[in-house]
């Protein structure tokens, strides 16, 4: 594998290989080497630098760390004029093996407990990433002035502008329109493409509910850690290419007020010794035990969960109760008011699956995708039942009554998370230290947000 690396150098022509590897919260870090002075030892010993420069790495008398590349990542940059060879890293400690605060390591825990379990031999994750195109995104924030202002050429609040050519998208009307309505066809296809080159099966791409550039570009499901790597690499090539046509992408869960925003609903299956294991002809939706069994661990672990699979403030901006996000705690066959729907396109045992849609694309993938197989594999060795399926509308108020919701705020689902931890350190995959961590950086947002006047707020108090 090592050796194919260096033919593709050959073949490609490359100068720099880029040396990237994700920090805590989700995000790439990198660094570039040039070809002349990169060799196999890297792959081996690794390659040094400062991890007290990375937020929630170390402190500053445990600096040195090593990145070690992981050769089954890489893909050619389509970005960089220097034609440039990206790896992603496993991050080390000098002496001491993997970093434990790596979500990598977290990941590949993951796919070993679950083997070592007997339970099964393999999870794969489908994810839906939704995202906004814009054209303009700016924010402020002062002692004494807070902004921010997005604009869009598909906006509905473009139709009265004298320079419009009109076609926009009114709220809540962007799912599947044609062009001229859609103005991003082009610009979506240009994206999949780019996917394709960096080794992601792109299965369909498509503008999503809201208005002003609402989008989501579906990926073929694929093992943990390598679908984890593949949404780094997703949301690196979306930004990558919106930013070289003029425009600008985000994922952030609700950047419109009063209008959709943008989840990763979650696909989900176990197998074993090559059969799958959430099928079983008769059950309801052909569900088998374990399949009811995984979605009962979801439920009983979503507040701890959703620390993960929603982790920002402005997830739960998105996740309001009989809004527009699955919010209530009950599965159905087919029904996308419901946190796991049962997907009816198939009822070939190979594609048996459950989605999971409370989270969005802000999680850290292997932080997420981990603490979902854990979940689940908690509630199949304790046969945890969901409840009885719902099959009807449960946005319509007559049928929410007693329903149990997710958390609704990250306060919520990180003091979740803090009682309901147990399931996560099973087998070792998660830690006490991340989960401190992980809170104490989450509490830090939380407070950041807090303590800051909303612009709202002005327009309710300040004739008090």
């Amino acid at each position: 594998m090592v050796n194919s690396i260096f033919d593709s150098i050959k073949e490609n022509k490359v100068e720099m290989v880029s040396l990237r590897f994700v920090d805590i919260l989700g995000r790439w870090q990198d660094f570039s080497i040039p070809v002349a002075t990169f060799s196999e030892k890297v792959f081996k010993e690794g390659t040094g630098f400062d991890g007290s420069s990375i937020k929630g790495f170390n402190e500053i008398n445990q600096s040195d760390m090593l990145l070690v590349p992981d050769p089954k990542t890489a893909f050619l940059d389509p970005f960089t004029e220097t034609k440039t060879l990206n790896l992603i890293c496993d991050v080390v400690e000098p002496n001491n093996g993997p970093f434990k605060f790596d979500p990598r390591q977290i990941a590949r825990k993951a796919e070993t407990y679950l083997k070592d379990s007997g339970i099964a031999d393999e999870i794969f994750f489908g994810p839906e990433a939704e995202f906004f195109i814009f054209d303009k995104l700016t924010y402020t924030n002062r002692e004494n002035k807070s902004s921010y202002e997005i604009d869009s050429e598909e906006g509905w609040w473009r139709s009265g502008d004298e320079e419009t050519l009109g076609h926009t998208i009114a709220a809540k009307e962007g799912y599947f329109p044609a062009s001229p309505a859609d103005r991003f066809e082009n610009l979506r296809s240009e994206m999949s493409k780019k996917l394709e080159a960096a080794g992601i099966i792109v299965e369909k791409h498509h503008h999503e509910v809201a208005t002003a550039g609402s989008a989501e570009i579906d990926i073929k499901y694929a093992s943990l850690l390598k679908q984890a790597d593949n949404l780094m690499k997703f949301k690196y090539i979306v930004k990558n290419t919106a930013r070289a046509a003029g425009k600008i992408a985000t994922f952030m869960p609700k950047p419109l007020f009063g209008d959709n925003g943008s989840g990763m609903h979650i696909h989900v299956s176990l197998w074993k010794q090559g059969n799958p294991l959430f099928f079983k002809q008769g059950g309801y939706a052909n569900l088998s035990e374990e399949a009811l069994w995984f979605i009962g661990g979801l439920f009983k672990h979503i507040k701890a969960l959703m620390a993960f699979c929603a982790p920002t403030t402005n997830s739960y901006k998105r996740l309001v109760p009989g809004f527009e996000a699955p919010t209530y705690l009950v599965y159905s066959h087919r029904n996308r008011s419901a946190a796991v729907r049962i997907p009816a396109y198939s009822e070939q045992p190979e594609q048996k699956r459950i989605e999971f849609r409370p989270p969005d694309a802000t999680a850290n993938p292997y932080l997420a995708f981990s603490a979902i197989l854990m979940a689940g594999m908690d509630g199949i060795k304790n046969k945890i039942l969901p409840g009885e399926p719902r099959e009807d509308n449960i946005f319509k108020k007559e049928a929410k009554d007693e329903i149990k919701t997710i958390p609704g705020s990250l306060t919520a689902a990180v003091n979740g998370l803090k009682r309901d931890k147990e399931f996560l350190l099973n087998g070792g995959v998660f830690s006490e230290d991340f989960i401190s961590k992980w809170t104490e950086m989450k509490e830090r947002e939380i407070t950041e947000v807090e303590v800051r006047p909303h612009p709202y707020e002005f327009f309710m108090y300040h004739n008090y």
